[in-house]
């Protein structure tokens, strides 16, 4: 596992002196994360890198997951789909599954950590345990909120001003809430298998091993197979283009524990593609790091034709790797891409069409994006960021009512 030090090369030792200036002022505060799942998506990845440099700072950490039976999953689905705007909501019956889940683990999570950061919606009731306790709690939500369901949402919001704050990715997310709410974008770590550098005879190893030929430009999707993702509307795009580009689409997907629709939209994906030879579905187990590193930086040209989207870090790892990334502007991916500068923005099937050929016929426009995406996530998105970004909220938590925090 990777250590601070070993981030200096992409930080700078600036920045990670100041994280250890930051945890000074926590050291010995314990720290609890709860998700609900441990493999899969992109809160799973971050924790599992952040949680040990939390324990490196001296500020004890641990990850506890969330545990639910099909009704649950079923349920908090339906939320999840809610809140990014679907109109059919959840049933009394999904509220009370979610009720119950959450009673039952209540009665195993020790939830007495100085800090307990929630995320997402699956465990925000625990929040009941909390005036059992003098401490602090923090809600993330990672998705995008600015179309909410009203119906969910009002179930979840009692829930979450009940909270010392709501952390949001982005500025559109923010809600009419009692509580602070804080701005904290997500990041990538350049030293995971999903990010570090690999030299071009291994990425060769890696798709002749899944498969994947190289004799034609990859046009590539990497996300969960979710209907927020499009994957549908990505083959259609690309089948508008076949006739005057050469190249093959790849979508590259996996499941995780908390999305019982994964194995369905995955079935939709392949009988779309047909037997059509230039169009590869690719379902991966949640842990293939190495391999998707691999595939992104095989790949000419990269999307994530997102209809609704929390962050999208699938973006910032694709610019990580120096590719042109066309992409979605919803939630949190317009902070990741500036368009025609580091990326492109799209809002239909058809924009995305158009670009996908433009950035195939213009090369040297395609690296010159793939650059300065490369950079600007460098400066926003690097892991080192997030964990200054959450000490600074710590400090604000321990400091609520505060005028004046000194450091």
């Amino acid at each position: 596992m990777a250590s601070l030090e070993d981030y200096k090369d992409f930080a700078g030792a600036d920045a990670v002196d100041e994280l250890r200036l930051l945890a000074q002022r926590l050291r010995g505060r314990t720290l609890l994360h709860v998700n609900s799942t441990a493999v899969g998506g992109g809160v799973a990845e971050i924790l599992n890198r952040m949680v040990p440099l939390f324990n490196e700072l001296e500020m004890p950490a641990r990850w506890e997951v969330m545990k639910g039976g099909e009704e649950f999953y079923a349920a908090t689905k339906k939320f999840h789909n809610a809140l990014h705007g679907d109109p059919h909501g959840a049933s009394p019956r999904d509220f009370q599954a979610y009720e119950e889940a959450t009673d039952e683990n209540l009665k195993g999570l020790a939830l007495d950590s100085d800090f307990v950061f929630i995320h997402d919606p699956q465990p925000a009731a625990l929040v009941k345990k909390r005036g059992e306790l003098k401490n602090r709690w923090l809600w993330r939500c990672h998705i995008d909120l600015s179309h909410a369901d009203p119906g969910v949402w009002g179930f979840l919001r009692p829930y979450v001003e009940r909270y010392d704050a709501c952390v949001i990715s982005s500025p559109a997310f923010a809600q009419t809430l009692s509580i602070p709410q804080m701005l904290v974008a997500p990041s990538i770590d350049p030293l995971s298998d999903k990010n570090r550098d690999l030299d071009d005879a291994e990425v060769r190893l890696i798709l002749e091993r899944l498969k994947i030929p190289l004799d034609k430009p990859l046009v590539t999707q990497v996300s969960r197979f979710d209907r927020l993702k499009d994957p549908l509307g990505v083959i259609r795009a690309f089948r508008s283009i076949q006739k005057s580009v050469r190249a093959r689409l790849l979508l590259v997907g996996g499941s995780a524990d908390d999305d019982p629709e994964g194995a369905q939209v995955y079935r939709e994906a392949l009988d779309a593609a047909g037997s059509d030879e230039d169009i590869l579905v690719l379902s991966l187990p949640p842990t293939s790091h190495l391999e998707i590193n691999a595939i992104q930086r095989a790949s000419a040209v990269i999307l994530q034709k997102s209809l609704r989207e929390g962050f999208g870090l699938t973006v910032s790892e694709a610019l990580w790797k120096g590719k042109p990334v066309i992409a979605g502007a919803v939630g949190g991916i317009p902070q990741q891409i500036m368009h025609r500068r580091s990326g492109v923005l799209v809002h239909s099937i058809e924009g995305a069409a158009y670009w996908m050929r433009q950035l195939l016929q213009q090369p040297d426009f395609a690296r010159r994006l793939g650059q300065n995406g490369r950079e600007h996530v460098r400066r926003n998105f690097l892991l080192t960021r997030h964990l200054r970004d959450y000490l600074l909220l710590f400090l604000s938590a321990e400091n609520r009512g505060s005028d004046f925090i000194r450091l």
